[in-house]
C-alpha cells in the first residue's frame, strides 16, 4: 500500500523559457541545452547489509545463514518497502542466490496480477521481446523499478517461472464496495482470477490495518488510533479488498507448491506479511504445515533490533529511510 506524489516542474519550466526568450531577443543561434537527469547516488553492496533476527536476543544471522533458511523454506516471503532502491536490491541479491541452490524455486510478485500471467510466460519463453513485455503488462519506470526487473530477468536466465499473484483491481473494487456475494455470481473464468477469502482475519492485522486507513499511523501500522471510533467511516469494505489481495496471493503461492515448486519466494508490500499478517495467516489456513519464513525490509536505520520491529518477521533488515522523489521527476 503507498503513493507516489510527482512534483511539476513548473520552476525549471519557467527558467527554460525564460532563457529561450532572452536567446532570442539577443539573436542567439546556440543550441538549447538540456539539463541531464540527476544521478542517483551509488548503493552500498547487497549482500553487506546486516540482517537480523526477529527474535529478541537473538544474534544477527549471516548473509549465508539467510539464503540458506530461505531455500529451505516452502515460503520466503520477502515484505518490501515499495520503491526502496536498497530494499529492490537487496531482495534481488537475496533472489539471485537462492537461486543458485534452488533449481525447482519459483518467484511470485504482488506487483503482477492474474490477468497479465501470460505476457510474463510470452517474454521468459522469448516470444516477445521486453518492449512488448512491458507495453502489454503495462510496466514503467514507476511501477516496474530496477530491482523487480532484475528479480525477473534472473528468473528467465534460470528458466523458472514468475507467478503473476495478485487479483486484477475491478474485483477488488467489487469486494470492497458490493460484497464477496457480488464476486461469487461471476463467472468460472472470471473467478480463476482472485479468491474469495475463506474468512477475514481479526486481532492486530485488521487493528493494524484501521490504524492505516484511518491516518493514525504510518504505512506499516505502527502508532495508535487516536480517532473515536464513532467518528470513523466503516472500513469493512476497504478490509474485504485487502483480504481478497491476500487470499489471492495466497492461493497463487499455494498452487506453486502443489505444482512441486520449492522454494517459492513471494514479494510483497510488507503490511501483508508483518506480524503474521492476513496473507500468511491465508496462506497457512490453505496450505496446512507450510514451512513459512518472512523477511522484513524496515525503512530506518539501525544496527539492532528495535522494540517495535520484535516478532514482525523471522529477518528484519533496516535499510534506511525512504529517498524523497527529485523535484521535478
Amino acid at each position: 500500500m503507498g503513493m507516489t506524489f510527482r512534483g511539476t516542474g513548473r520552476t525549471a519550466a519557467s527558467r527554460v523559457a525564460i532563457s529561450a526568450a532572452l536567446a532570442a531577443v539577443a539573436g542567439c543561434a546556440a543550441p538549447q541545452r538540456i539539463a541531464p537527469p540527476p544521478q542517483e547516488a551509488p548503493l552500498p553492496d547487497a549482500r553487506s547489509v546486516t540482517v537480523l533476527r526477529g527474535e529478541p536476543a537473538e544474534p544477527p544471522a549471516a548473509w549465508s545463514e539467510l539464503i540458506a533458511a530461505a531455500r529451505a523454506a516452502d515460503v520466503f516471503v520477502i515484505g518490501e518497502n515499495h520503491g526502496h532502491r536498497l530494499g529492490l536490491s537487496v531482495a534481488a541479491a537475496i533472489w539471485d542466490d537462492v537461486l543458485d541452490g534452488a533449481p525447482d524455486a519459483a518467484l511470485a510478485l504482488e506487483f503482477f496480477e492474474r490477468d497479465q500471467q501470460a505476457c510474463i510466460d510470452d517474454y521468459l519463453a522469448g516470444l516477445t521481446d521486453e518492449a512488448t513485455f512491458k507495453r502489454m503488462a503495462r510496466r514503467n519506470d514507476n511501477n516496474y523499478p530496477a530491482g523487480h526487473r532484475a528479480m525477473l530477468e534472473y528468473a528467465k536466465s534460470a528458466d523458472v517461472p514468475v507467478i503473476a499473484a495478485n487479483s486484477p483491481r475491478v474485483y477488488v473494487r467489487a469486494a470492497s464496495r458490493e460484497g464477496f456475494d457480488r464476486l461469487l455470481e461471476l463467472t468460472p473464468e472470471q473467478r480463476r482470477l482472485f479468491r474469495v477469502p475463506d474468512e477475514l482475519p481479526a486481532g492486530r492485522y485488521r487493528e493494524d490495518f484501521e490504524r492505516v486507513m484511518t491516518g493514525n499511523a504510518d504505512a506499516h501500522g505502527d502508532g495508535a488510533a487516536s480517532q473515536p471510533a464513532s467518528t470513523r467511516p466503516s472500513l469493512d469494505g476497504p478490509f474485504r479488498a485487502q483480504s481478497v489481495w491476500d487470499w489471492t496471493m495466497a492461493e497463487s503461492v499455494s498452487r506453486a507448491l502443489q505444482a512441486g515448486r520449492r522454494p517459492v519466494l513471494l514479494v510483497v508490500g510488507r503490511f501483508h506479511s508483518d506480524f503474521r499478517g492476513g496473507l500468511i495467516q491465508a496462506l497457512e489456513r490453505l496450505t496446512p504445515g507450510v514451512r513459512v519464513l518472512t523477511l522484513s525490509f524496515v525503512n530506518e536505520t539501525s544496527d539492532v533490533l528495535r522494540e517495535e520491529d520484535q516478532h514482525r518477521a523471522d529477518f528484519v533488515i533496516y535499510v534506511g529511510p525512504s529517498e524523497p522523489p527529485e523535484r521535478g521527476s
